[in-house]
């Protein structure tokens, strides 16, 4: 995988069942999203901020690099992907998943570990 330039947002690059997003500031926001078994959030990184995941139902399989690490998340459960850290977001079960992600503190962007298609 190659990293591509950095993106204002990478919605537009993957699909989910639910996105809202409940708060957002300048250098901060609260989302919601719903991913059903067979969607992902592609790998990506973030150049400032950090994602901060956390549970509400369904199970949740993040995938880390530098260094390479796999998490399972459960309802009630949340982790933090550092600013700058490779992820993969992924539904590790056959039901819903729903999560909020909690992005800050400074300017958002969405840096694609694979180049976009044209």
């Amino acid at each position: 995988m190659t990293e591509s330039t950095s993106l204002k947002s990478g919605t537009h690059l993957y699909e989910v069942e639910f996105r809202d997003y409940h708060l957002e500031r300048p250098g901060f926001r609260v989302a919601e999203l719903h991913l059903s078994s067979s969607q992902q959030v592609p790998w990506h990184s973030h150049t400032h901020i950090s994602d901060t995941f956390y549970v509400m139902t369904g199970e949740m399989r993040l995938f880390l690099r530098d260094p390479k690490e796999s998490i399972t998340l459960a309802p009630g459960q949340s982790y933090c992907v550092d600013a700058g850290r490779p992820h993969l977001v992924t539904n590790a079960g056959n039901e819903l998943l729903s999560f909020l992600i909690m992005q800050g503190v400074g300017e958002y962007d969405y840096v694609p570990l694979v180049a976009p298609k044209p």
